[in-house]
């Protein structure tokens, strides 16, 4: 199967306390790209897709409804998370550079992984946990 040209079936969803603020700051740190961003009132995100290679995420801001009421927010459970994404990165130093001159908050510095490639973990403006990294399951072991 060739994965190089399939878009993810996988796609995390997310709730921002600052939806709009959020996506900017995504695509600044992380280098995702707004594939699709539908504003609700007050300012607020009804739904937002943002992209990163072939895999995307969805995301909105934090509100009642059914689903929002089955999610909590980092804050609302001391900052833990139940979840993580792993996203997998070309080069994960720059990578990091980049999130953490963007204020990304570092849980775990860049370092060589056990399992091949190097990889880091840290935490978004609104204390979501992410994990980047140049390990591809996908690609055979060298």
């Amino acid at each position: 199967m060739d994965t190089q040209s399939k878009h993810a079936r996988i796609i995390p969803a997310m709730r921002y306390r600052n939806a709009p603020a959020a996506i900017e700051w995504l695509c600044k740190a992380f280098g995702f790209e707004k594939h699709l961003v539908v504003p609700g009132q007050d300012g607020r995100i009804d739904h937002a897709q943002l992209t990163f290679d072939n895999g995307m995420i969805m995301l909105s801001s934090v509100g009642g409804g059914t689903f929002g009421r089955l999610m909590k927010h980092p804050d609302e459970i001391g900052g833990a998370e139940t979840q993580c994404a792993y996203v997998v990165v070309p080069d994960c130093d720059a990578h990091y550079a980049r999130a953490k001159a963007a204020g990304a908050t570092m849980l775990r510095d860049v370092q060589d992984e056990d399992y091949g490639g190097r990889g880091y973990t840290c935490r978004d403006l609104e204390g979501h946990i992410w994990s980047f990294g140049s390990y591809d399951p996908w690609q055979p072991s060298r």
